[in-house]
């Protein structure tokens, strides 16, 4: 290192939506989807400790958020059972997307017993308009003053179940941003400035180019695998996947106040990486009460079941076809959620059920016009696939099964649909359809007639679907590209 120059090393997790331990990722290897454990906290612990003791105290971990959500436990416990478990990984600040399903509240009792902060310079309470979480926070490390920012995720009160954003409202944290900045600059006097994001990659990219003054962002929310840091102006961005497979790693040399040289490593969390004892010792404290229910074996599948492709996957056909048979519907319906391990081609266990959708929603039915499909999905496309990354408010396509539709990504909104048909039928503006769907992010509230909550619970009818199939290798095909 010259001399004048400090070196700071920048670790991040995000997404890990409450992967306690290994599970199974999807990797690409040429063509072809691969499969191999990985993840664990366990494992991060072991890796950051080697990093802080090599690089003497000049470490900075932070978490950009959809931690505290995403497996059963999480849900069972509103993310309490975390918090041992992250306290103990000596994070240095956070921000939140799906920290907000247990409702505001409830994250911010939960929130204040990290032992780091949570920031967030977007969301505010709707009585006094004032912030819900700190904006930044200083961290002195190595010989650096470190300004950290937070920006949560901005679509909780424009795309989610209203629970989550009760008594809060959230921006976009564009305005917000350079103030923050100036304070940080020229109050505090800080040598670097970090934003923490679950905005997503996207998003990040358009903000960067419209507010300079951030050194590094650390990007979550959109799972992107960067292998390699991107810079936007001046500013560096990384984003380290999802699941807790994967730690980011930046390191820095500074001066004068800039960045005056990087190096970035995205971080496999291989399973052969031996586990921290103490940490290993606290995930099993967690899991034990649930592990035999969880591990029991409800089912079989054939083929692999992933999420992680856009248009549609193997894993959420498996879920809409245990609705269509549950229901007798004609059509179902489900949101495009990006979290959820894939299960490899083997026995399926209630704790594979519950990564697919761990909040357990009620079997819903509705029926809908073939002109409020048309506009339900045009809207979906829009928010998912939108030329103006500030207004991709979603995760990938809305999963659907009983349609098909054919479109045009590259159209203006509202126009990309070429043809969309129910069976073999083209789609009749004015005829009802039944649909059946999980949660108001599969069929939206003001949309349909006749809409009812059933009693049978999602979970029961993938296993009660389970009982008389074994999954096959078939996709069946509802969104084209053309």
């Amino acid at each position: 290192m010259m001399k004048g120059r400090k070196s700071l090393t920048v670790l991040q997790i995000n997404d890990s939506h409450a992967y306690f331990d290994l599970h199974q990722e999807m990797f690409w290897q040429g063509g072809q989807a691969v499969y191999r454990p990985a993840g664990g906290y366990a494992r991060i612990a072991t890796i950051v400790k080697q990093i802080r003791a090599a690089n003497q105290g000049r470490t900075l971990f932070c978490d950009c958020g959809d931690t505290l959500h995403g497996t059963y436990l999480a849900q069972k416990t509103h993310g309490e059972a975390l918090i041992p478990i992250l306290n103990a990984l000596g994070l240095d600040a956070m921000t939140a997307h799906w920290e907000f399903a247990y409702g505001p509240d409830v994250f911010k009792q939960c929130a204040a017993k990290l032992s780091y902060p949570m920031l967030a310079i977007n969301v505010y309470d709707q009585a006094t308009k004032e912030r819900v979480f700190p904006p930044f926070t200083v961290k002195e490390i190595g010989g650096l003053r470190i300004g950290l920012v937070g920006i949560a995720s901005n679509i909780v009160d424009k795309t989610m179940p209203p629970s989550f954003s009760k008594g809060v409202f959230f921006t976009l944290g564009r305005e917000e941003l350079p103030s923050i900045i100036n304070v940080l600059r020229t109050q505090e006097k800080v040598d670097l400035v970090v934003l923490i994001s679950h905005l997503g990659f996207p998003q990040d990219m358009k903000l960067l180019s419209e507010v300079q003054g951030i050194d590094v962002c650390l990007s979550g929310h959109t799972h992107n695998r960067l292998y390699r840091p991107v810079l936007q102006g001046d500013t560096l961005i990384m984003q380290s996947g999802c699941h807790a497979s994967f730690l980011g790693r930046l390191d820095l040399e500074v001066e004068g106040g800039r960045v005056a040289d990087y190096r970035h490593e995205l971080i496999e969390v291989e399973a052969n990486i031996d586990a921290d004892p103490a940490v290993a010792d606290l995930v099993r404290q967690a899991l034990a009460p649930d592990q035999e229910e969880l591990s029991t074996v409800v089912g079989e599948t054939a083929t692999a079941l992933n999420r992680a492709t856009i248009l549609e996957s193997t894993m959420d056909n498996f879920l809409l076809q245990a609705l269509l048979e549950n229901t007798g519907a004609q059509l179902a319906f489900s949101n495009g959620w990006r979290y959820g391990a894939p299960i490899i081609p083997s026995d399926i266990t209630m704790n594979d059920l519950y990564n697919i959708i761990p909040m357990n929603p009620p079997v819903s039915t509705v029926e809908i016009t073939g002109q409020e499909l048309l506009m339900m999905l045009e809207e979906n496309i829009d928010r998912t696939l939108s030329r103006d990354p500030y207004l991709q408010m979603g995760g990938y396509l809305k999963r659907c099964l009983g349609l098909n539709a054919y479109f045009k990504i590259e159209n203006p909104a509202g126009h990309r649909i070429q043809q969309l048909f129910v069976g073999n039928e083209n789609v009749n503006p004015a005829h009802y359809y039944t649909a059946a769907f999980v949660t108001t992010q599969g069929v939206p509230q003001d949309l349909g007639r006749n809409r009812e909550n059933r009693s049978d619970r999602i979970i029961e009818a993938m296993q009660a679907y389970l009982i008389t199939h074994c999954l096959s290798a078939e996709l069946r095909q509802t969104f084209t590209a053309v």
